[in-house]
């Protein structure tokens, strides 16, 4: 639900970075879900690629400033802040403050608590409710509200300085800055049966985390794998196929081979018989020739 509409007077804001010795607040988180959740979201960010040197994506990160000369900090469960100055080498970050060190966050998510309910508090004085200081001091554009219990969202967008609920009907909902789309998925991580928020990309797939990714590649290799065997097995029953065909044309060029022999043993028979005629017409033309020259003529000799 909506917080209620309350009167604010216009506070003096000075976007002063704190001190390197300013003690932050150190609160505990509410249940062990909470950070688990917001782990989930970064790893899916940065396992896609999407995580660049320049932005913050933190967890019980402190957003600072001064309000009426007091220093006012909130830690949102999971903030995103596009464009940030990089700090010194060796320097780790200990809070953030808008427009003195980069962009303001685009896009906070506070996951409902169990106590205190803070996430809606307009609360105008020091301390300052969580809506009031994302919506009238930091000014976020886009504020989320998760009840990981009953797997609830809530999105609500600045409009002229006002955080209005996005009416939704798909059960995901557009960051432009992130270009990127969140909803809500139930399963298993960590251990966890649990609603979780996920992020899907414009080609509607799925941001994975970083077991799924690798279960997809032991899928992928299993299927390269089965897809191998099976390439194999073709190979063997194309190299069998082969194999049978050449013992096919050995056989036939066996064959042929022994065609050949009995032609050429036939052809040499035929030349044989052909050369025994011709001495045979030679003798027999040898013994005419001597008969003739003792006067015998066997033309003329009287039939028996």
């Amino acid at each position: 639900m909506s917080p209620p509409l309350i009167a604010f007077q216009q506070p003096v804001i000075i976007w002063e970075p704190l001190p390197a010795d300013y003690p932050l607040p150190d609160d505990p988180v509410d249940n062990i879900l909470q950070p688990l959740l917001a782990a989930a979201l970064r790893e899916a960010l940065e396992l896609a690629g999407l995580i660049s040197a320049n932005m913050i994506i933190a967890t019980n990160f402190g957003i600072c400033t001064k309000i009426d000369q007091q220093t006012a900090i909130k830690a949102p469960d999971w903030v995103y802040v596009p464009n940030a100055m990089p700090v010194e080498p060796g320097v780790n970050r200990r809070s953030y403050t808008p427009y003195t060190e980069g962009d303001p966050p685009a896009i906070v998510i506070e996951f409902l608590s169990d106590t205190d309910g803070t996430e809606y508090s307009s609360k105008a004085t020091y301390p300052y409710g969580k809506w009031y200081f994302y919506e009238r001091i930091l000014q976020v554009p886009i504020y989320i509200i998760f009840e990981p219990r009953s797997g609830t969202m809530e999105v609500y967008d600045l409009r002229n300085g006002r955080y209005e609920l996005r009416p939704n009907t798909t059960g995901r909902y557009w960051l432009e800055s992130l270009q990127l789309s969140i909803g809500i998925w139930e399963g298993r991580k960590a251990e966890i049966n649990a609603y979780w928020l996920r992020f899907w990309d414009q080609q509607d797939q799925l941001l994975l985390w970083g077991q799924e990714l690798l279960t997809q590649k032991e899928e992928l290799l299993a299927a390269e794998q089965q897809r191998l065997a099976q390439q194999e097995e073709l190979l063997a029953a194309e190299r069998q196929r082969l194999a049978q065909q050449e013992e096919l044309l050995a056989a036939e060029r066996q064959r042929l081979a022994q065609q050949e022999e009995l032609l050429t043993q036939e052809q040499q028979e035929k030349i044989q018989a052909q050369q025994e005629r011709e001495v045979a017409q030679q003798q027999l033309a040898q013994l005419q020739s001597q008969l003739r020259s003792l006067g015998i003529d066997l033309d003329r000799l009287p039939d028996s």
